[in-house]
C-alpha cells in the first residue's frame, strides 16, 4: 500500500490526513524507534521488544518510504543491508512524539526515564530543537 494522495484523502481534515498517514501504532512505534532509539535496520526493529510482525514490519516502512517519511538506503558499512533514516519530514513528527511522551506519562505508567520526561515537559522546545540537531548531523 502506497501513501495516501489527496484524491484518497477521507477530508481536507489536518487531524485526518495526519491519521491516514500515521494512524496506526507501527508506524509510529517505527518513528519512535528511528528518532528516539538509534534503531535503523530492519532487524533492529524486529528485535525492538514491541513484537511486530515481519510482514507488519515490512508494510509499514513502504508506507512510511512512500511518504517521504523516512528514507532506505545501503548501510555505508554493509553494502548488502539497508539502512532507515528520518526525513525533514519524519523529523518535523518530533513534536507530536514529545507531546505524545509527556501525555502518556502524566496519564499511565510509563517505561520513559523520568528524568527524560522531566526534560522533554520542562523544556520541550530545546529538547526538539536537540533531536532536529543530532538528525541533522546525520545520526
Amino acid at each position: 500500500m502506497t501513501a495516501p494522495t489527496a484524491r484518497d484523502q477521507r477530508s481536507g481534515c489536518p487531524i485526518s490526513i495526519a491519521l491516514e498517514l500515521l494512524g496506526d501504532a507501527w508506524s509510529l512505534l517505527i518513528v519512535r524507534d528511528l528518532m528516539f532509539k538509534e534503531r535503523r535496520t530492519y532487524k533492529d526493529f524486529l528485535e525492538g521488544g514491541e513484537g511486530i510482525a515481519s510482514n507488519i514490519l515490512a508494510d509499514r516502512l513502504r508506507r512510511l518510504e512512500a511518504a517521504a517519511i523516512v528514507r532506505k538506503q545501503r548501510d555505508p558499512a554493509d553494502a548488502r543491508s539497508f539502512v532507515y533514516r528520518l526525513t525533514a519530514k519524519g523529523i518535523d513528527l518530533a513534536p507530536v512524539l514529545v507531546e505524545l511522551v509527556i501525555w502518556s506519562a502524566r496519564h499511565e505508567v510509563t517505561d520513559a526515564p523520568p528524568s527524560v520526561v522531566k526534560t522533554m515537559r520542562n523544556d520541550r522546545t530545546g529538547f526538539i530543537a536537540d533531536v532536529r540537531k543530532r538528525w541533522q548531523a546525520g545520526a
